[in-house]
């Protein structure tokens, strides 16, 4: 009994070699490096998975919904009926005309409220007299939605192509404008004071320091503005046309071709979204220095 009290109280001994060798400070670093960048995929992962879960959680509730009678399937038709639509749409060619009819309009419109409002933004920001000259008008149409000016544009300009390219201008301008005059106006004056002091003329100025500075205000308004082209082109096209997807919706829901008119919906839907994140990639290429700078 004694010796066995002794072996339980005599120390442990390790023979030289034995112990696991401690973690150097490279390896620790290792590992951090190693747990930091899985965390970080994974968090990239969950932020692109994530969009994907709720639109699959849409379209499934929109596919089970109308056959278990939470919906009236005539009026709601399953998604896989609306996809079969499209698809005939797409073989027999008339989506593509639509699409074409629409963006070609609307296109058209938005590259000309791009390269108006831009230099007028950029002009009311920056010289107090043509803002003082400008304000009142552009504060009066401004407040007047494009739709309440639909009857005003075809009675002026005809039911043809230039009434709803015209509208389409209107709604596209003041987005951009006003966002142009909100991002050249909050630039950094500790900026501009840095660039005047180094010898650069006004033309320099602008084209190296406030703009690339304004350019996120800018591409804001460019984005609200490409949405509200499409949407307004949309309701032009319901009233007066025959090609474009508005027309296709109108169309489909007077020949009660609702599989087709969810379609035309769809097909929108779509487009916006490839218009949206066109502009994304153009704000982001743009705006790199940025990126570079906070690093």
């Amino acid at each position: 009994m004694s010796s066995a009290i002794q072996i339980a109280e005599s120390p442990v001994r390790f023979e030289p070699g034995t112990a696991a060798p401690p973690a150097t400070p490279a390896r620790a670093s290792g590992r951090e490096t190693g747990i930091r960048l899985a965390r970080t995929a994974g968090h990239l992962l969950w932020r692109v998975l994530k969009p994907s879960v709720v639109i699959a959680l849409f379209l499934v509730f929109w596919e089970v919904a109308p056959r278990v009678g939470i919906v009236d399937p005539v009026f709601l038709p399953p998604f896989t009926t609306v996809v079969d639509a499209g698809q005939e749409l797409i073989r027999s060619g008339q989506m593509a005309e639509h699409v074409s009819a629409s963006l070609s309009r609307s296109l058209a419109g938005f590259a000309i409220a791009l390269v108006a409002a831009v230099p007028v933004g950029v002009a009311i920001a920056w010289y107090r007299p043509v803002a003082e000259f400008l304000s009142p008008f552009l504060e009066l149409f401004r407040n007047t939605a494009a739709l309440a000016l639909l009857p005003v544009f075809v009675l002026i300009l005809g039911i043809g192509e230039t009434s709803k390219v015209a509208l389409v201008v209107y709604a596209s301008f003041f987005p951009i404008l006003l966002n142009t005059i909100s991002g050249v106006r909050t630039v950094d004056p500790l900026l501009i004071k840095s660039a005047v002091s180094l010898g650069f003329s006004p033309v320099p100025l602008f084209a190296k320091v406030v703009l690339p500075a304004a350019v996120p205000a800018i591409f804001t308004g460019i984005r609200m503005a490409a949405s509200a082209s499409i949407l307004v082109l949309i309701a032009a096209e319901m009233v007066g046309a025959r090609a474009g997807l508005g027309y296709l919706i109108t169309s489909a829901q007077q020949n009660f071709q609702i599989p087709a008119m969810y379609a035309g919906i769809v097909a929108i839907s779509l487009v916006g979204l490839t218009f949206n994140g066109l502009i994304v990639l153009l704000e982001r290429r743009l705006s790199r220095w940025r990126v570079q700078a906070d690093h």
